[in-house]
C-alpha cells in the first residue's frame, strides 16, 4: 500500500499564505477601508480632502432619504432602473433566449448549431470595450447598421440611444450574455436520458407536453442557478455606460453607474463609499440565495 504524505501545519500555512496575502490585500483591506470611509465626508477637493470629518450615518441617511428617493439621479431611482434592466436583460432576455437556443438545438449536431453556438460564444468572450463601440456604431442614428437595415424596408431611422435607451441597453446586454445560459442549459439537457423523450413520443405526447412534464421538472435547479448567477452579474455590470453614460436624463443610470458618478466623477468618496456598502449588502443577499439553492441542489 502507498503511504499518504501529510504536510505539517507550518508547511501547509506556507503554501496558502500567498493566496491569503492577496485576498487580504485586494479584498479584505479595501472592504474595511470603504466601510470606514462611508462614515466620513472624504472628498478629493475642498476642505474635506485634507481634513475629512466623521459624519456618522449622514451619508446613509442622505442615501435613504425617502423625500428624494425616487428622483431621477438618486439611489432609489437607480435601484428601480437596475431592477428593470435585470428583469428585461437577465431574467427574460438571457435566461429565456439561452434556454430557447439550447432546446432548439437539443440532440442536433448540424452546421447551423455549430454556427449559432460559435457566434454566441464570440459575443460573450469579446472584450467589453470592443462590444460597446461595436453596438454604438450599430445603433448610430445617422450611419448605424440597424437604421440602414430598416431603411431597406422603408422604415424611418431612429435615434435608439435617445428615444429608447433602456430597450437599447437591454438588447445589448441580452446579446452579450446569452451564451452563458445557452451553455448551461445545453449541459443540463445533455445529462437527461433520451429514453424519457422517446417513451413520451411513443405514447403521443406533443413537444409542449414533453417540455412541460419532462424537461422543465428536470431543469428547475439549473434554471434557479442560472437566474441567480446572471442576476448577480447583470446587477453589477458597468458595460451599458459605454453606450449611454447613464443618460439621457439618468434614464439608464444603473446602480453601478450611479456609484461611479458619485464616487469617481463627483469625487464624493465618503458618499460613494456608502453607496458601495449598500450595493455590497444587496449582493450579499443575492449571493446567499445562490448558496442556499446550490446547497439544496447538492442534497438532492
Amino acid at each position: 500500500m502507498q503511504q499518504r504524505t501529510v504536510l505539517s501545519r507550518p508547511i501547509s500555512l506556507a503554501f496558502i499564505s500567498p493566496a491569503f496575502i492577496l485576498i487580504a490585500l485586494f479584498l479584505i483591506y479595501p472592504f474595511f477601508s470603504i466601510f470606514s470611509m462611508s462614515f466620513t465626508n472624504q472628498a478629493l477637493t475642498g476642505a474635506a480632502a485634507k481634513n475629512p470629518q466623521y459624519v456618522g450615518l449622514d451619508n446613509y441617511a442622505e442615501l435613504l432619504d425617502f423625500d428624494t428617493w425616487m428622483t431621477r439621479g438618486e439611489f432609489g431611482s437607480s435601484i428601480l432602473i437596475t431592477a428593470q434592466f435585470v428583469l428585461g436583460s437577465a431574467l427574460i432576455g438571457q435566461a429565456g433566449l439561452g434556454m430557447s437556443i439550447a432546446l432548439l438545438f437539443y440532440r442536433r449536431n448540424d452546421l447551423l448549431r455549430h454556427l449559432v453556438y460559435t457566434l454566441a460564444i464570440i459575443a460573450w468572450i469579446t472584450p467589453d470595450v470592443v462590444i460597446g463601440f461595436a453596438w454604438f456604431a450599430f445603433l448610430d442614428p445617422n450611419t448605424g447598421t440597424l437604421n440602414n437595415i430598416l431603411g431597406l424596408f422603408g422604415l424611418p431611422a431612429q435615434d435608439w440611444l435617445l428615444k429608447f435607451p433602456m430597450l437599447s441597453i437591454i438588447a445589448f446586454n441580452t446579446w452579450r450574455g446569452t451564451a452563458f445560459s445557452m451553455l448551461l442549459f445545453t449541459s443540463a439537457l445533455s445529462a437527461i436520458s433520451p429514453s424519457y423523450l422517446e417513451t413520451s413520443q411513443v405514447i403521443g405526447a406533443s413537444r409542449w407536453q414533453q417540455f412541460r412534464d419532462i424537461l422543465l421538472p428536470m431543469l428547475h435547479t439549473t434554471i434557479a442557478t442560472d437566474l441567480i448567477l446572471i442576476t448577480l452579474w447583470t446587477f453589477n455590470t458597468f458595460t451599458p455606460y459605454l453606450l449611454t453614460g447613464g443618460g439621457p436624463g439618468y434614464q439608464t443610470e444603473l446602480v453601478s453607474i450611479y456609484t461611479y458618478r458619485i464616487g469617481l466623477q463627483n469625487f464624493e468618496f465618503g458618499r460613494g463609499s456608502a453607496v458601495a456598502v449598500a450595493v455590497m449588502l444587496i449582493n450579499l443577499v443575492l449571493a446567499s440565495v445562490y448558496l442556499i439553492v446550490s446547497r439544496a441542489r447538492k442534497t438532492k
